[in-house]
């Protein structure tokens, strides 16, 4: 799969990014092409080389069409999660890991379940946040949807499951 400059991508555990420029390094004798990803969350910049984009999970941003199975699973699909919490912890992680839009709502989804009955460790919190921040950023782009307009579209949703979208950490 090859990107474009100025496309935006979702760059796994990180979120929404925007290529901002196509360049050649030389390690020894062979070159090396890389992608400099822009992070929408922080500016930070990343190189990615082309020759490992699909094993860091780079991609397009989710079509729309799949973005309404991502509401539906938010407003009625099941979602089991490891009661054991180092267990769970690792199962959320790989999902994240992995960046895809429907792994990160089962890891909001379930760690809003969870936050029910218990209180979340700091380590859930920060997650919860991030694939919180990593839904609504791309929900929005996906849209073409404000921030604003993408939270309530995800909150609608979640009040369908009796619960509700937290506020940013």
């Amino acid at each position: 799969m090859v990107f474009n400059i100025g496309e935006k991508v979702v760059y796994p555990n990180h979120g929404v990014c925007t290529i901002e420029n196509i360049s050649t390094r030389v390690f020894g004798a062979r070159p090396e092409r890389f992608y400099l990803l822009r992070l929408a969350s922080s500016s930070m910049t990343v190189l990615v080389p082309f020759s490992h984009a699909l094993d860091v999970g780079l991609r397009k941003i989710t079509r729309n069409g799949q973005v309404e199975q991502i509401l539906q699973f938010l407003a009625g699909g099941e979602c089991r999660g490891c009661r054991d919490w180092k267990n769970r912890f690792k199962e959320n992680s790989e999902k994240m890991r992995t960046g895809g839009l429907l792994e990160v709502a089962q890891v909001l989804k379930g760690l809003l379940l969870l936050q029910r009955d218990k209180p979340l460790s700091f380590r859930e919190k920060k997650m919860l946040n991030k694939a919180r921040h990593m839904l609504i950023m791309e929900v929005s782009i996906s849209r073409a949807l404000r921030e604003g307009q993408a939270i309530e579209l995800l909150q609608k949703a979640l009040a369908k499951a009796d619960l509700e979208l937290p506020p940013p950490l």
